[in-house]
């Protein structure tokens, strides 16, 4: 737990009733009684005793613990140097003692900086520019081949008079005169010194001698813009695409944000995806899976020969390696053809005489393999 305001406020020795160089077994010794004693069980009713349970509660928390003792004791030696902060002084230090930076004192600086309403943090960043999201629509093709597609957006733009510096055309950009670039200056409090955002720059650290008149010193103007995102082949729907630095400007000397772009592929009429891998459905005649054939199967590059070896039930998947989706890392996936056996809706009548006989010459029934 950090240090709080409070241990500038709460004398917890004397909350305990010990002294400064009591030990830790005389500070646990002292919270086990006085606890004892304002407990709530003890005392129903007793809001007086309540609070004073707490305020025991809340200095052996501190006192208890040896690194926050430590830490205690050190903020309470700082502020007795001499701030007035309820120890009945009025300023930090006197005269030839040294100075301190409240950013130089870590969780303690916080304290000091909140007592002397001060902003003891270090110098602002600039700003930097909101992220942008879009969304572009691409065919199945696009997809696996790649493609560069535009985009347009409306809005904040770096300011196309100035380029985003805020400056007018021909003039220039200085460093602050007050703050010397640094972005903040420091506010003397005797001992204590408190860094502040520079009045003069805003924390940016640097003048501009005569704002741009089309941005008004902001660097952006608001328009639209038309960029071009390269799409990776093998992109998957629902892939976003980040270009750095083509969100919303930051203003001077800020930096932009990103432009993240969410990419939609168009499904496909003949294949699906899984991963790298394309897959395809592949009807074959009753014949053909029983006997066995060369079939044709289309691809992204035209079509192969796939041998459906006799006896291939319906369902079958085949992989035909390296005829799938582009890799980012370079090859391709594998085309997973899946054989369906298409059964025809009309027969002629030669064909159903042929079947009926081939039904006749059929001595075992699948169902009865099930059974």
């Amino acid at each position: 737990m950090a240090p709080s305001r409070e241990w500038l406020e709460k004398d917890y020795y004397a909350a305990l009733g010990v002294s400064g160089s009591a030990t830790q077994a005389e500070i646990k010794k002292a919270y086990r009684r006085l606890a004892q004693k304002h407990h709530p069980d003890a005392n129903h009713g007793d809001e007086e005793a309540e609070e004073r349970f707490k305020e025991v509660s809340a200095a052996y928390d501190v006192l208890g613990d040896e690194k926050r003792r430590a830490e205690y004791d050190r903020v309470r030696e700082m502020a007795s140097a001499g701030f007035g902060g309820g120890f009945g002084g009025g300023g930090f230090g006197g005269p030839g003692g040294a100075r301190v930076r409240f950013e130089d004192l870590g969780g303690f600086g916080d304290i000091f900086g909140d007592l002397f309403g001060g902003a003891a943090g270090p110098r602002r960043s600039p700003q930097r520019g909101a992220d942008l999201e879009t969304e572009v629509r691409i065919s199945f093709a696009q997809a696996m081949e790649g493609a560069t597609v535009p985009v347009r957006l409306s809005g904040p733009a770096p300011c196309e008079t100035c380029g985003g510096s805020g400056a007018k055309p021909g003039t220039s950009v200085r460093i602050c005169s007050q703050c010397g670039g640094a972005g903040t200056v420091a506010i003397d409090q005797g001992m204590f010194s408190i860094a502040q955002p520079c009045p003069r720059c805003g924390g940016s650290g640097r003048e501009i001698e005569e704002r741009c008149t089309t941005c008004g010193g902001t660097g952006a103007e608001r328009r639209t813009r038309t960029l071009k995102v390269k799409i990776p082949a093998g992109v998957d729907d629902g892939a976003r695409i980040r270009l750095a630095g083509r969100g919303e400007p930051g203003g001077p000397q800020g930096r932009p944000g990103d432009l993240y772009v969410l990419v939609r592929v168009a499904p496909h009429d003949v294949f699906g995806r899984r991963g790298d891998h394309l897959t395809v459905d592949v009807p074959v005649t009753y014949p053909e899976a029983a006997l066995g054939a060369k079939v044709q199967v289309p691809t992204l590059n035209g079509s192969v020969t796939l041998k459906v070896p006799a006896g291939t039930p319906s369902g079958k998947t085949f992989r035909i390696r390296g005829r799938g989706i582009p890799k980012r890392g370079g090859g391709k996936g594998d085309l997973l053809a899946t054989v369906s056996v298409a059964v025809p809706s009309k027969v002629s009548k030669k064909e159903r005489e042929l079947l009926e006989q081939l039904r006749e010459a059929s001595d075992e029934s699948p169902r009865s393999r099930a059974s």
